[in-house]
């Protein structure tokens, strides 16, 4: 057409890596949904981005070193493309991270709902930019939602971010700043929109999850409470807890709502008080053990899972065989044991008589070890019981699999049914046990006897007809 000028506007891709925790992974489907909503095409590799989103780490200094070693990978092979560093690694390091040549746009943990447009600017303008402001005691929590999960059956929902207990070898409550809380209509308004989009599971998740709704005269089992009300949605599930903050009337207020799945992940760190004390742990494990044990009356069949540490400084031979003692006897169905990793700026990396790697690598592999025991142990212990599982997914052509309430995974034979039982909740009888999952078969509702404790007549309520 002569003399008429056409516009053609070529849609723009991005790219997101992320690192860490499920918050940093909930906070990195946020950021997908603002550059969606703004014309962009999220894509699954970085050869193909205009723009990389690194969502970073550092909880520990190899978790830094892998953001980094990404950084310098992706602009060798993008040296045209926008790259954004964002997330805890330049939020807690704030001058180093500003020395990253390799990245457009620095920003840590703040202000991330303003990154589209600081990207739409480096298109425009070419100027890079480092927005790293401290945290301050009157910092607002920054209402970033999501509410599509489309490769997912659950969706990880952030509710509170911070921590104020400054455990001597953590550097989060830096990267993270003070305790804050999503409003309970921001979040009863993104659960409702879950639901909408087909999500029948939601777990609430936090940097110091337990401390949730302080700042509104509110309590966890509030959030809880506020997503059991919601319809659609089917179960409702706790991230990591720090355990002085259940109290009883909590554990009594989740005990009553039926969708609350009962698992309870009680981060311990350490059986021994001496290391404990070191740590700043806010409990005894005397009082990390009443905990479980209140827990456990109020619902027998739960799953306690936790973290344990080894190698913190000056922990004797002594302390670790503590830990591990008082692992044993509690009887956790799952643990995570990781080494003790020194972290620039906190208490612990200036103590003295800090471990040997060798030594932390012998305690490593013996405390794992005794878990899995444990582990299997528990497993075991499901055999002939009747569990509602929520299938997520096939894993080829052998198994449905997904998560029972308490999220013990489960495994049936596809051989019962071919089509996908995706987002589908059944009743399955577990009939076997390996070291990481039960196996069973499903249950045909009208051919079932209805359980006789009531857990499993709470469990029932989920189960639906199996289609052969």
């Amino acid at each position: 057409m002569c003399g008429v000028a056409i516009r053609i506007e070529i849609m723009k891709t991005v790219f997101f890596l992320t690192f860490g925790c499920k918050v940093n992974h909930y906070e990195t489907e946020c950021m997908k949904s603002a550059f969606e909503s703004s014309g962009y095409t999220a894509v699954k590799e970085y050869k193909n981005a205009d723009v990389v989103v690194i969502n970073s780490c550092t909880v520990t200094s190899s978790g830094d070193n892998r953001v980094l070693t990404a950084l310098r990978k992706i602009r060798t092979a993008l040296p045209d493309a926008v790259i954004a560093l964002t997330g805890c690694y330049p939020q807690a390091f704030r001058e180093e991270a500003s020395a990253v040549t390799d990245a457009d746009i620095i920003i840590g943990t703040k202000e991330r709902s303003r990154l589209v447009q600081l990207v739409d600017d480096f298109f425009a303008f070419r100027n890079r930019t480092i927005l790293l402001s401290e945290y301050t005691k009157d910092d607002k929590y920054e209402c970033i939602t999501c509410t599509e999960f489309k490769d997912n059956t659950r969706a990880f929902v952030k509710i509170q971010d911070g921590c104020n207990q400054f455990c001597s070898y953590c550097i989060i409550p830096f990267a993270r700043g003070r305790c804050r809380s999503k409003p309970p209509e921001l979040l009863k308004d993104e659960v409702s929109k879950i639901a909408e989009n087909g999500v029948k599971e939601v777990v609430l998740s936090g940097i110091n999850l337990a401390f949730y709704g302080k700042e509104y005269g509110l309590t966890l089992a509030d959030a809880v409470e506020i997503c059991c009300g919601i319809n659609g949605i089917e179960r409702v599930r706790l991230g990591s807890l720090e355990p002085e903050m259940m109290s009883d009337e909590q554990l009594e207020r989740l005990a009553k709502e039926k969708k609350f799945c009962p698992q309870f992940h009680l981060s311990l760190q350490s059986g021994c008080n001496r290391t404990l004390k070191a740590m700043n742990r806010k409990y005894t494990a005397e009082e990390y053990a009443d905990l479980v044990s209140r827990i456990r009356r109020k619902f027998p069949e739960c799953a306690v899972t936790t973290d344990i540490m080894v190698g913190f400084p000056d922990e004797t031979d002594e302390d670790f065989e503590q830990s591990l003692a008082f692992a044993e006897k509690t009887g956790f169905s799952k643990v995570h044991v990781f080494r003790y990793s020194r972290r620039k700026g906190t208490a612990a990396d200036r103590m003295a008589n800090q471990v040997p790697e060798r030594v932390k690598t012998e305690r490593w592999h013996k405390m794992t070890d005794a878990m899995k025991k444990k582990q299997s142990e528990y497993l075991k212990s499901l055999i002939g019981k009747t569990v509602s599982v929520l299938f997520e997914r096939e894993n080829c052509t052998e198994f449905h699999q997904g998560h029972a309430p308490d999220y013990t995974l489960i495994k049936i034979d596809r051989e019962n049914c071919k089509k996908s039982l995706r987002n589908e909740i059944f009743c399955v009888k577990i009939k076997g046990s390996d070291s990481d999952c039960c196996f069973g078969e499903p249950i045909q509702q009208q051919n079932s006897a209805v359980p006789q404790n009531s857990r499993e007549k709470r469990e029932h309520s989920f189960c639906g007809e199996m289609e052969h």
